[in-house]
C-alpha cells in the first residue's frame, strides 16, 4: 500500500513541478508556478544480516562419548565418523534387563541409512544400589468434641379402637351320606 502511494505522489509531483506553456490563438501567455509538497520520511527497519557459514564440499569429523553411571545403571556409548557424504557410527546401551544392545549404522547417498542391531544377553548383571529409604512421620492427634444429640419427645396419640361382633351361631340339619367307596374285586 505504501509504494502505490509513494508512486502516486511522486507522478503528481513531477506532472506539477515542471513550468507549463500554454499557448492559444491569442498572445495570451499563462506559466504556472511549480506546487510545492513535501513528504514525511519514510521509516524502514531492516533485519540483521546473518553471516552464512562457509561452504565445505567435503565435510569431516569424528566424536565419541560414553558414560557409566553405576548408582543408576546408566552404561552407553557412541562413535561416529564422517567423511565427505559418508557416515559410519556405532552405539550401544545397557538395557533395563542387563542385555546390551549395540547398533553399527552407516548412511551415504547411494544406500540412505541402514543400520544393523543385535543383543548382547546379560552383558552387564543389573546391580542398581540405591540409598534407603527412610520415611518418618509425625504422630498424628485427632481429637473431637463430645457430640451432644438432643431429640424432642415424640408424642403419639390414636383414638380408641371399638371392635363389634355379630354372635356365632352354629346350625346343624339332618345329613344323609351314600356309599363312600365302591369297589369291585375279582377273584
Amino acid at each position: 500500500m505504501v509504494p502505490k502511494i509513494f508512486a502516486f505522489c511522486l507522478l503528481i509531483t513531477t506532472s506539477l513541478a515542471v513550468p507549463v506553456q500554454v499557448i492559444h490563438d491569442s498572445p495570451l501567455l499563462v506559466n504556472h508556478a511549480p506546487i510545492a509538497l513535501a513528504h514525511a520520511p519514510v521509516a524502514v527497519a531492516h533485519a540483521p544480516l546473518l553471516r552464512a557459514e562457509p561452504y565445505n564440499p567435503h565435510p569431516q569429523y569424528s566424536f565419541e562419548y560414553g558414560v557409566k553411571d553405576l548408582s543408576t545403571g546408566d552404561i552407553k556409548d557412541q562413535h561416529e565418523v564422517r567423511d565427505g557424504d559418508v557416515v559410519k557410527g556405532r552405539y550401544s546401551l545397557v538395557e533395563p534387563d542387563g542385555s546390551k544392545r549395540v547398533v553399527d549404522y552407516t548412511a551415504d547417498p547411494v544406500n540412505g541409512f541402514n543400520a544393523i542391531v543385535h543383543r548382547e544377553p546379560n552383558a552387564h548383571p543389573v546391580a542398581v544400589a540405591h540409598a534407603p529409604l527412610a520415611v518418618a512421620h509425625a504422630p498424628i492427634a485427632v481429637a473431637h468434641a463430645p457430640l451432644a444429640v438432643a431429640h424432642a419427645p415424640i408424642a403419639v396419640a390414636h383414638a380408641p379402637v371399638a371392635v363389634a361382633h355379630a354372635p356365632l351361631s352354629y346350625a346343624v340339619g339332618s345329613i344323609s351320606h351314600g356309599p363312600l367307596l365302591t369297589t369291585n374285586l375279582l377273584h
